[in-house]
């Protein structure tokens, strides 16, 4: 019997590094993971690609998705919607693929509810001033947004106990080979794979 995929989860605070820390994972030549594209309603930002790092959508496209039931979750976030196709994620996994997802914290809850076998790994910045100061390098938000940004960091940092593992982004390769090293340890995890070889008991 094929192990199936796991599901892995990446999410924490806006601005503490998430996209930079699943491409720098994505770029080492180990990696087995597929990642799932997530839908954005907001607009690229410089040199990201469509169908790449997003699918950016209009909100009617979006909606239109929420309405057919083809998102795994969704949030809106800062005016913007974000959403993970479903049939990709059901499909990868009984292949027995990990799917790997970078998601923001409500649509990780919503994850959980559907998927609570799977991996859920909350990003944290090192203090808040050091995620604030993320925001403001970007120099991509306005002072309205960066402290709405700031609030919304405290309330999803408190939602920390819905996940199994916290990894401290202080340097992006560190926080990298820490997901790596607890994907490796949740595939020996004993309620995932006793049912495999316990097969090898069974008298032919």
């Amino acid at each position: 019997m094929q192990e199936k995929g796991l599901l892995i989860v990446l999410s924490g605070p806006s601005g503490v590094g998430k996209g930079t820390v699943r491409k720098e994972i994505f770029s080492q030549a180990d990696t087995a993971f597929e990642y799932s594209i997530s839908v954005t309603t907001r607009k690229p930002r410089e040199g990201e690609v469509d169908g790449v790092d997003y699918f950016f959508r209009t909100h009617e496209e979006f909606e239109a998705l929420i309405r057919n039931g083809k998102l795994l979750e969704y949030a809106q976030f800062v005016g913007n919607y974000y959403g993970t196709p479903v049939d990709y994620v059901r499909q990868t996994l009984d292949e027995g693929k990990d799917v790997f997802l970078e998601i923001e914290v409500k649509g990780a809850r919503q994850v959980r509810e559907k998927f609570p076998e799977g991996l859920f790994i909350f990003l944290m910045p090192p203090s808040l001033s050091e995620l604030k100061n993320r925001i403001v390098t970007r120099g991509t938000e306005t002072e309205d947004i960066i402290h709405n940004r700031m609030l919304t960091a405290r309330e999803e940092i408190e939602m920390m106990e819905l996940y199994d593992y916290v990894v401290v982004n202080d340097q992006v390769d560190l926080a990298c080979e820490r997901i790596k090293s607890i994907v490796v340890a949740e595939h020996c995890r004993r309620e995932r794979v006793e049912h495999v070889y316990k097969k090898l008991l069974e008298v032919e």
